[in-house]
C-alpha cells in the first residue's frame, strides 16, 4: 500500500492520500492494487464516520496508463473488458460504503481523475488556475469508460453532459461549480482537506449522504430520460450534427454520444456495462492509437527534443519585425502578449500603426469577453512601438523580416537591417518557402540567421517551422527555440529546403486538386474528397485562400532562383494556375475570385466558366482512388523529407503535419498514418497507385527500407 497512505483522525474520518511512484497519479497497476487494498482496509475498519480521498502530487490525478492503453492490440477485446470491469467495480466500491466519502481536488483531475471525484459523495476543489477538471478522452480516440460518461449524465443531464464529453473540455474550478460538476471550492489548498471533513462532520448519522444520486429510488436525471418530450430533439438531432463534425472518420465522438443516450435509457450499471464495451470497441482501432502517439509525440516535441543540447536558455526582450503586414502584425500581438517589446517597422509609420491596430482590434476582443481588463489592454499594447526608422531597431535581440514573398526583396532588407541587433542576438526570416541558406547569403553573421516559419493567423495558428541553414549555428537554433516557448507555440526544427517541410507537403495536396481538375473532374466533388479524407477544407478551396496569384508568383520567384523543379514536375499545376491567373484574371478570393465566386452573405459558388474549361463529365475517377490521391500525396512527400534530412525526427513530422499542415486529426500525423496503415500495405496501395496515376505515386526508398527492418517509423 506504498502508494497510499491511510490516516485516520479522532472523529473517524479516514483520509487516503494517492502518491504514485511516477511523476503522477493515474490508473496503472500500482494504483489498482494499492486501491485495492485501501478499499479492503476501509471495508473493515471499525468506527469508521467518513472518507476523504487527496493527493500528494500536484496534480489530483492524470487518468488512465497511455502506454498501458497502448498495448491492447486488436483480439485483447475480452481481457480489456475484464480489466475495465474489474476497475469500474472499485470505484462501485467506493459509492457503495456506508459512510460518505469527500474529493479533496488539489490540482488538475482529468479523465480517470474525474471518473474518482465522480464517484466520491462530495467534491471541493481549490480555486486555482491549475486544477482542470474535465475528460479529455475524446482527443485520444477513447471515451471515459470508468463511468464518467454515466455518472456525468446522471449528475447534470444529457444536455450539458455532452458539450463536456464530446469536446474534452478542461474546465476551470468556477466552471466546474457552475455546470454542477463539483459542491464547493477552496481558496487555497491548505483548506481543501479540513472543508472536506468539515462536510462529513456536518453530516455524521446522515445515511442518504452516503448514498449516490443514482443509487437513491427517487433519483431523476437532470432534463429527464431518453423518451421525454424535452431530450427528444435533441437526441433526434445529435447524431446527425456529430457526423458533419466528425465526417465519420472519428468513432469516439460517436461511441460517446451513443453511451451518453443509453445512460438516459438503461439502468445505472446497465450503462456502466455499455459503457465499458464502448471503450473497449475504441482502445484498439487505429484511430486510438494514432491519436495517442500523437499525445506523446506532442510531449516528446515541447519537452526540446529537437532543440541542441548544451546551451543555457534564452529569453528574447525585444523584437523587432519588418513588416506590418498580415504576417508581421501577427507576430507583434504575440510577442507582446508574451511580455516582449516590439518595433513594428514598415515603409511610413501609417503603415506600422495601422499594423499596430491590428493587435488593439484582437485586445479589444478580450476586453469585451471579459478575459482582460482595458488596463491591461493598454500595457500590451504600449509594447509595440510602431516605427518607420530602421534606427529604432537598436537594442533588438532579435528581428524578423516579413516582407513579401520575393527573394530580391528579403535580401535587400536583410543587408540593410542584420547589423541592427544587440551583439549576441539572432536574425530570421518568416519566409514560408525561400530556401534560409541563400537568404542567409544577404547577412554579416550566416550563423546567426535562421527560419522563424509562422502560420496564418498567427495569433490562432499553433505552429512554428524553424528551419536550420547551411551555416546556422546550434546556438541560434536554440535561441529561436526558446523563443518560439515563449510566444506559448510548438517549434518543429527542419533542416533548409525549398518550401522547407510543411509548404513542401503541403503544396502536394494543392497540386493534386489541380490535376484531378485538370483531368476533368468536377470541382465541387474534388472539394468533397478533400474533406471527406479529413482535411479541414478541399484543395481548390484552400487555393483560393491562400492565393493562386501568389503561387504563380512564387513559380516565377522559383523559377529565376533556377529551383522550379525542385517538387518533381509540376507542369499540370503551373498550367492550371498559369490559365487560371494570366488568362482569366483569377487570384484568389482575395482577388476578386478564384476556382470560385465569393458573395457578399457569405457564400461562394462555382465561377460559371471552371466547368466550361476542365469538366469532363465522361471522366469517372473511383472515389477511393480520389481520396487515396489526395492523402497519399503528402503522406509520400512527407516520407521524402525524412529520407533527404529535411525533417529531422518521426516526431517533428507528425507534429508539424498535424498542426502547420491540417492532416487529417485521425492519421496522427502523415508518418504515423503509415504505421497505422501498415507498411506492406502502404507499400501495394502506392504501387496500385503509381501505375495508375504516375510515378509521384511510388513508395519512398525509406518506405521499403522500413518495410524490409519489420519495424514502425519512430
Amino acid at each position: 500500500m506504498s502508494a497510499f497512505v491511510f490516516e485516520k483522525d479522532a472523529d473517524g474520518i479516514v483520509t487516503v492520500t494517492m502518491g504514485m511512484s511516477g511523476p503522477v497519479n493515474c490508473m496503472n497497476r500500482e494504483y489498482r492494487e494499492g486501491m485495492e487494498q485501501v478499499l479492503r482496509r476501509i471495508e473493515a475498519e471499525p468506527d469508521l464516520t467518513g472518507v476523504v480521498i487527496a493527493s500528494a502530487k500536484k496534480v489530483f490525478f492524470a487518468g488512465g496508463d497511455l502506454h498501458e492503453l497502448q498495448a491492447y492490440q486488436p483480439g485483447d477485446e475480452a481481457t480489456f473488458m475484464d480489466f475495465i470491469t474489474d476497475l469500474k467495480g472499485q470505484l462501485r466500491r467506493i459509492e457503495r460504503l456506508s459512510v460518505p466519502v469527500a474529493a479533496a481536488i488539489n490540482g488538475a483531475a482529468l479523465g480517470g481523475g474525474m471518473e474518482i471525484c465522480l464517484a466520491c459523495n462530495y467534491r471541493v476543489a481549490v480555486d486555482d488556475k491549475a486544477v482542470l477538471l474535465g475528460f479529455p478522452e475524446v482527443t485520444l480516440g477513447l471515451l471515459p469508460g470508468a463511468g464518467g460518461i454515466v455518472r456525468t449524465v446522471h449528475l447534470i443531464g444529457l444536455e450539458k453532459a455532452l458539450p463536456i464529453l464530446l469536446e474534452g473540455k478542461k474546465l476551470k474550478p468556477k466552471e466546474a461549480l457552475a455546470a454542477g460538476l463539483i459542491h464547493e471550492l477552496a481558496a487555497t489548498v491548505d483548506q481543501l482537506i479540513p472543508r472536506a471533513k468539515a462536510w462529513i462532520l456536518a453530516h455524521k448519522g446522515d445515511a442518504l449522504v452516503a448514498v449516490q444520486p443514482w443509487d437513491q429510488k427517487d433519483h431523476k436525471i437532470p432534463g429527464g430520460r431518453a423518451g421525454s418530450p424535452a431530450l427528444a430533439q435533441l437526441i433526434a438531432a445529435a447524431p446527425p450534427m456529430l457526423r458533419k463534425r466528425t465526417r465519420g472518420l472519428l468513432p469516439a465522438p460517436e461511441r460517446i454520444l451513443d453511451c451518453a443516450i443509453e445512460a438516459t435509457r438503461l439502468p445505472f450499471d446497465t450503462a456502466l456495462r455499455v459503457e465499458s464495451r464502448g471503450l473497449t470497441s475504441l482502445v484498439t482501432t487505429p484511430q486510438a492509437k494514432n491519436l495517442i502517439a500523437t499525445f506523446f509525440q506532442m510531449a516528446q516535441v515541447n519537452s526540446g527534443a529537437s532543440r541542441p543540447k548544451g546551451f543555457e536558455k534564452s529569453t528574447v526582450k525585444k523584437v523587432g519585425v519588418l513588416g506590418a503586414g498580415m504576417m508581421g502584425q501577427g507576430i507583434a500581438y504575440v510577442s507582446a502578449m508574451a511580455g516582449v517589446s516590439v518595433v513594428l517597422r514598415d515603409l511610413t509609420l501609417d503603415a506600422a500603426r495601422k499594423g499596430r491596430a491590428y493587435s488593439e482590434q484582437l485586445l479589444a476582443k478580450r476586453v469585451a469577453k471579459g478575459s482582460m481588463n482595458a488596463a491591461q489592454m493598454q500595457e500590451v499594447l504600449e509594447r509595440i512601438q510602431p516605427s518607420a526608422d530602421d534606427a529604432d531597431l537598436h537594442g533588438c535581440d532579435l528581428i524578423i523580416e516579413t516582407v513579401f514573398e520575393n527573394f530580391a526583396l528579403k535580401q535587400e532588407v536583410i543587408a540593410r537591417t542584420c547589423a541592427l541587433g544587440v551583439p549576441g542576438g539572432f536574425y530570421a526570416s518568416n519566409t514560408s518557402s525561400l530556401p534560409i541558406s541563400q537568404l542567409a547569403q544577404a547577412a554579416t553573421r550566416p550563423e546567426d540567421f535562421v527560419g522563424l516559419h509562422f502560420f496564418s493567423p498567427v495569433d490562432k495558428m499553433p505552429l512554428v517551422e524553424i528551419i536550420s541553414g547551411a551555416k546556422t549555428s546550434d546556438a541560434t537554433l536554440a535561441k529561436a527555440f526558446d523563443f518560439a516557448l515563449q510566444l506559448r507555440k510548438t517549434p518543429i526544427v527542419v533542416n533548409d529546403s525549398l518550401g522547407f517541410f510543411t509548404s513542401r507537403t503541403f503544396g502536394t495536396y494543392l497540386d493534386e486538386g489541380a490535376r484531378l481538375l485538370h483531368e476533368g473532374l468536377h470541382p465541387v466533388q474534388i472539394d468533397a474528397m478533400g474533406k471527406a479524407i479529413g482535411m479541414p477544407v478541399g484543395p481548390l478551396t484552400v487555393q483560393d485562400e491562400v492565393s493562386l496569384e501568389l503561387s504563380r508568383k512564387l513559380g516565377l520567384t522559383w523559377a529565376a532562383m533556377g529551383v522550379q523543379d525542385q517538387f518533381g514536375e509540376r507542369e499540370v499545376y503551373r498550367a492550371v494556375i498559369d490559365t487560371m491567373v494570366a488568362k482569366h484574371g483569377r487570384g484568389g478570393r482575395h482577388h476578386g475570385g478564384g476556382y470560385y465566386d465569393y458573395h457578399q452573405d457569405g457564400s461562394k459558388t462555382i465561377w460559371p466558366q471552371l466547368l466550361e474549361l476542365f469538366h469532363r463529365p465522361q471522366v469517372q475517377v473511383p472515389l477511393q482512388d480520389m481520396k487515396d490521391r489526395l492523402l497519399f500525396r503528402p503522406v509520400i512527400e512527407t516520407l521524402k523529407c525524412l529520407e533527404e534530412g529535411v525533417l529531422r525526427s518521426v516526431a517533428d513530422a507528425n507534429i508539424g503535419s498535424l498542426m502547420g499542415i491540417g492532416a487529417p486529426t485521425w492519421t496522427g500525423g502523415y508518418v504515423q498514418f503509415v504505421n497505422s496503415y501498415g507498411l506492406d500495405r502502404f507499400v501495394v496501395r502506392c504501387r496500385e497507385l503509381a501505375g495508375q496515376y504516375g510515378a509521384r505515386f511510388d513508395a519512398p526508398k525509406i518506405a521499403l527500407e522500413q518495410l524490409a527492418k519489420g519495424k514502425p517509423f519512430v
